[in-house]
């Protein structure tokens, strides 16, 4: 499996190299969005990670870009800010989901291969159904990804909260959040207050 990265941390560049080499898969890193994309256009990958803040071109404009041509490929946002405000504006240009800084491999690893299992159950069903469905619901929400969540709220037992699901399901929470008020709005998934003994109702979330 090919592992585009893009990231102006040289250090990082060469940590998340070693990570992926070390599982067997091929890494190819560069340090702005500009050369990724080149190399992307021309040769390809399997999964994209892309950090925010690069010269030349910053990470929200190369998901853009991006997705103009290719509406499918599994994009990985490394950022370390956690505010839903910037996972939104990235998941609106079309990114999958986050890889928090520091990056921590197991979890790093596990997302990877939980987004390339999804898009490859996605191009399984479009060839079966011999068609080529858009990937995207609407806006920053993908199908394969709405699916896998759906999934898991409909099985899930009780309520959970955003950390609970973000940590079953190898997603980050920002994407997890965007997924469940879509789904809340939709009418598909309610919001339950849980009080708690110390600070603010933390909301759950379940299946309806």
């Amino acid at each position: 499996m090919k592992i585009l990265i893009m990231d102006d941390d040289q250090s990082l560049r060469y940590t998340l190299s070693e990570i992926f080499a070390f599982v067997g898969w091929e890494p190819v890193a560069f340090p702005n969005g500009r050369e990724g994309i080149k190399e992307f256009f021309n040769h390809g990958a399997d999964i994209i990670l892309v950090d925010y803040h690069m010269p030349e071109i910053d990470g929200l404009e190369t998901v853009r870009l991006i997705r103009e041509q290719d509406q499918q490929i599994p994009i990985l946002v490394l950022t370390v800010d956690e505010r839903q405000e910037i996972a939104d504006r990235f998941l609106d240009a079309g990114a999958t989901d986050f890889a928090l800084k520091p990056v921590k491999a197991p979890d790093l690893i596990a997302r990877v291969q939980l987004h390339k299992r999804l898009l490859d159950m996605t191009k399984t069903i479009q060839v079966n159904a011999k068609v080529e469905n858009d990937v995207f619901v609407t806006k920053g929400i993908s199908k394969p990804t709405l699916s896998y969540i759906e999934r898991y709220l409909i099985d899930c037992k009780q309520p959970c909260t955003v950390e609970e699901i973000s940590q079953e399901l190898a997603l980050a929470v920002p994407t997890v959040y965007r997924y469940l008020t879509y789904l809340v709005h939709n009418g598909k998934v309610e919001t339950i207050p849980s009080y708690q003994k110390i600070g603010r109702p933390k909301n759950r979330y379940g299946w309806v």
